[in-house]
């Protein structure tokens, strides 16, 4: 179907690009080896459209374009440099010619490259693809690793007497069936175990995980479960406990959050001028936190496991495997390398609906006084840190740009705006450290961090923020 100027009208008025839609201004001509790189990239994150003639920042005006004149001829040229086929349409919009090409996605199990690089989008660049991230893709197609299977063959008994079935049945709010033959049809549906022959059963792999009483009944799946780390003091130099988890990630669950915020240390949380002791770290922070490190882990990283390390004055969760997406966007975007086990996990109540969890995180972090959480990604791993409270005065550079951009993004998704009354409530500050709050909004601007809504606002009293991606 031709694309229409309403159709162009819709797509400028969405609150943000995304991995499927780009818009460049282009007015008098664009680079072709730079097409050719974008429609890689945009092909190998699901197909989406790019749009020239059209400026790339909100609102988002139609300049016009005379790039690209003859759409056959490019078309041409792009299946030959890129070796997929791209739609061109120049389509006449009342305020200007707009060029609109329509790329597909990249087929199931194969990632699109241009002059050896495999490329992707990551805000305003394009950058090669990780490892991770190509072995996922082509590795599309092969049996996931959470539906294989555990050796062996079980029968009914076997099945109930390993998996704690009445615990799924009470995640899932859903009565206890009266048979046998009934539980083992509900696990049966949810993909936790498969027919095998004899009339035996095989238990996969999700199904072990989620709903073992006991990991080590499973041989190597015992090395999956979750590890808890707790440290004398602020380094690694003399540990207080070591102790490995040994039920399913859904059924001792609870336990686990429990046990790891049992350990945390007191912190002190002023409200209304009033002291109360209370827990260093938000028990709905540890959830949400640990939730997504047993959700997102990559299975196929081996020997490594989630981790939980208590410091005297920070907690680190750690999960194998990089993230899908920039820590930068952890806040208002979300995509899993593990959706089976996150739908399920998400309908037992153990992690939340997609990317509102690291929202929850942001706003504990606020509530309780607390410095910004920090997002880190090393070369196969993702880790999360939460800080006990620390005075402003003591924050530094690095710790007060993170907490300004936190808490722009928290104010976007709530449909709001950051300024510079709402980032002195987030620090506590006063009316009179206007000027504090202004240097940090500057600051966290320098880095490119977040911008103006509205460039045309002079006045510092009235100027609202939101994230860069905005």
């Amino acid at each position: 179907m031709p694309t229409t100027p309403a159709q162009i009208d819709l797509w400028r008025v969405m609150p943000s690009e995304s991995q499927h839609l780009e818009f460049k201004e282009a007015k008098t001509s664009f680079d072709n080896k730079k097409l050719y790189r974008y429609c890689v990239a945009l092909a190998n994150e699901g197909g989406g459209h790019l749009l020239l003639g059209i400026a790339d920042k909100p609102p988002r005006s139609v300049v016009g374009t005379q790039a690209f004149n003859d759409p056959v001829v490019m078309a041409a040229k792009l299946f030959q440099a890129i070796g997929f086929r791209v739609e061109i349409e120049a389509v006449a919009h009342p305020e200007g010619r707009v060029v609109v090409f329509q790329i597909p996605s990249r087929p199931r199990g194969t990632a699109y490259h241009y002059e050896g690089a495999y490329l992707m989008r990551s805000g305003e660049e394009l950058v090669p693809m990780s490892e991770d991230q190509l072995r996922k893709i082509f590795d599309e197609g092969k049996p996931d690793w959470l539906s294989e299977t555990v050796s062996g063959s079980f029968t009914d008994a076997d099945v109930v007497r390993l998996l704690d079935t009445q615990s799924f049945f009470d995640l899932l709010k859903i009565p206890y069936p009266t048979t046998q033959s009934g539980v083992l049809e509900k696990l049966q549906s949810e993909n936790l175990i498969g027919r095998a022959e004899s009339s035996q059963w095989k238990i996969c792999n999700m199904g072990a995980l989620l709903l073992a009483k006991d990991l080590n009944e499973f041989g190597l799946l015992a090395r999956r479960a979750s590890r808890v780390i707790h440290y004398k003091g602020k380094g690694k130099l003399e540990t207080r406990l070591d102790q490995t988890g040994n039920k399913g990630y859904a059924v001792g669950f609870e336990g686990l959050i429990n046990f790891v915020s049992g350990l945390s240390p007191s912190n002190e949380l002023i409200t209304d001028a009033l002291r109360t002791e209370t827990q260093m770290f938000p028990k709905i922070a540890i959830r949400e936190l640990i939730g997504n490190a047993l959700v997102h882990q990559n299975f196929d990283e081996t020997g490594s496991s989630v981790r939980i390390e208590l410091f005297d004055d920070r907690l680190e969760i750690s999960n194998p495997g990089v993230p899908l997406i920039s820590t930068d966007r952890f806040i208002d975007e979300y995509k899993s390398r593990n959706e089976a086990l996150a739908d399920l996990m998400r309908r037992m109540g153990i992690c939340e609906e997609k990317s509102s969890g690291i929202d929850k995180v942001v706003n504990a972090a606020e509530i309780f006084q607390l410095p910004a959480p920090d997002f880190r990604v090393s070369a196969f791993h993702t880790t999360a840190v939460l800080f006990g409270h620390q005075d402003f005065e003591a924050m530094d550079r690095e710790g007060r740009i993170r907490a300004c951009y936190q808490h722009c993004c928290l104010k976007w998704v709530m449909n709001e705006r950051m300024t510079n009354q709402s980032l002195r409530e987030r620090f506590k500050l006063n009316d009179k450290q206007s000027e504090t709050a202004s240097r940090i909004l500057r600051e966290t601007m320098d880095v490119e961090k977040i911008k103006l809504s509205d460039p045309t606002v002079t006045s510092t009293r009235y100027r609202s923020y939101v994230p860069f991606w905005a």
